[in-house]
C-alpha cells in the first residue's frame, strides 16, 4: 500500500504529497467530532433524537427545539471545541519551542497568570466593571507572567530548560496568588473564583462563541508560519542558528501566538488543565514529529478532549453539572506521571 496519497499529480500543475497515515488520523478525528457534537446536542436533561438534531442542524427541523439546542447546548459545544483546540495548540508550541514533553500552558505558568488577572478582576473590580472585561483581565494576567518568565529566562538569549523551570516557579507563585486572593475575598467573590479557577463552559453564550472565534482565527493560523522554523528549533539552537534561523525572534513569536492562545481559551473557560500538555502527544502517536502535520490534528483533539470531558460534566450527574476541569485533570494528571515516569527511564 502506497505511504503518501498524490495532489494535483497532472503535468503543469502544482502538486503536493500527503501521508496517507495523516489523512486516515485527520478524517477520522474529523468523524470522531462530528458524532461527539452530534451526541452532545442529542444528551441532557431533556433528551433529542440525533436524527432531529441532524435535521435542525440543517435548518430543516420544526423548531420545536430551538430554545435548547440554539441558546444551550450548541454555544457550549462550540466553545468547548475552540477551547480545547486553542491549548492543545499552545501546549504543541510550548513543547516545540522548549523541546520538553512535560511543557504545557498550565504547567510552566501561562495559565497560573490568566487565572491571577480574572481572580483579581472578580475580586476587587466586578462590582464596578462589566463581566465583559473578564477575558480582557485573564489575557493581561497571562501576557504579564509570561513577559516576566521571559525576561527571568534571559541571560544573553533565552535557553529552553531555563525557561521551563523559571516557568514552573512562576506556575507555584501565581497558584498561591489565586489561593490567598480566593481564602481572603467574601465567601460568595470565593465561589464564583473557585468555580472558574476548575474551568468550565457552563452558562456558555453566542457572544463568548463570536469572541473566542476572533481569537482562535486571528492567532491559529499564524503557527503554520513559524511550521518549518519549529522542525528546526528542534534539531537544538547550535544547529538551527547553523541553518539560519533567528531563533530568539522565533521563540519570542511563537511565545506571543502561545500566550494569546492560552489566555483566551482561560478567559473563556477558566482554568481548564492538562489539554495542552495531552493532546500534542495522542498527536504524535498518531502522526509523527512534522509540525506542520501536527497543528490541525493536535487541535481536533484538543477539542475532543474538552468536548467529551464537558458532555459527561453535565450528563453524567444530573441534575449536578460538574466543571469540565474536573474530568480532564482526572485524565491529565496520571498522564502527566506516565510522562515523568517514562522520561526517568
Amino acid at each position: 500500500m502506497k505511504q503518501h496519497i498524490t495532489l494535483g499529480n497532472r503535468p503543469s500543475t502544482v502538486s503536493s504529497q500527503l501521508k496517507r497515515k495523516w489523512v486516515v488520523s485527520l478524517l477520522s478525528l474529523i468523524a470522531i467530532t462530528l458524532i461527539i457534537f452530534i451526541t452532545g446536542l442529542s444528551i441532557g436533561s431533556s433528551m433529542i433524537h440525533p436524527l432531529a438534531v441532524v435535521q435542525h442542524l440543517l435548518g430543516f427541523g420544526t423548531g420545536e427545539y430551538d430554545f435548547i439546542i440554539d441558546t444551550h447546548r450548541l454555544p457550549r459545544m462550540l466553545l468547548s471545541l475552540l477551547v480545547g483546540a486553542s491549548l492543545g495548540l499552545s501546549g504543541l508550541i510550548l513543547q516545540g519551542i522548549v523541546r520538553n514533553p512535560l511543557a504545557s500552558p498550565d504547567i510552566i505558568g501561562i495559565t497560573g497568570g490568566a487565572s491571577v488577572g480574572a481572580i483579581i478582576f472578580i475580586t476587587y473590580g466586578l462590582g464596578t466593571m462589566s463581566i465583559k472585561l473578564l477575558p480582557l483581565a485573564a489575557i493581561i494576567g497571562a501576557a504579564v507572567v509570561s513577559f516576566v518568565i521571559y525576561a527571568l529566562s534571559w541571560n544573553k538569549g533565552v535557553t529552553p530548560f531555563r525557561l521551563v523551570l523559571i516557568g514552573i516557579g512562576v506556575a507555584a507563585v501565581t497558584s498561591g496568588l489565586t489561593t490567598m486572593m480566593i481564602v481572603l475575598s467574601p465567601a460568595e467573590t470565593a465561589s464564583k473564583a473557585y468555580s472558574w479557577m476548575t474551568g468550565s463552559v457552563y452558562g456558555a453564550t453566542w457572544g463568548h462563541v463570536h469572541s473566542m472565534l476572533l481569537w482562535f482565527i486571528g492567532f491559529a493560523p499564524l503557527v503554520l508560519f513559524f511550521a518549518r522554523a519549529v522542525n528546526v528549533h528542534e534539531l537544538g539552537d547550535i544547529v538551527a542558528v547553523g541553518l539560519g534561523a533567528r531563533v530568539e525572534l522565533q521563540r519570542l513569536g511563537l511565545l506571543v501566538i502561545s500566550v494569546a492562545l492560552a489566555g483566551a481559551a482561560v478567559a473563556y473557560a477558566g482554568g481548564i488543565g492538562f489539554v495542552g500538555l495531552i493532546a500534542p502527544h495522542v498527536a504524535r502517536r498518531l502522526v509523527g514529529r512534522s509540525f506542520a502535520g501536527l497543528v490541525p490534528i493536535t487541535m481536533l483533539i484538543g477539542g475532543l478532549i474538552v468536548c467529551v470531558s464537558d458532555v459527561i460534566a453535565r450528563t453524567a450527574f444530573l441534575p449536578l453539572d460538574i466543571p469540565a476541569g474536573v474530568f480532564t485533570a482526572g485524565i491529565g494528571a496520571p498522564f502527566f506521571l506516565y510522562l515523568l515516569y517514562r522520561k526517568q527511564k
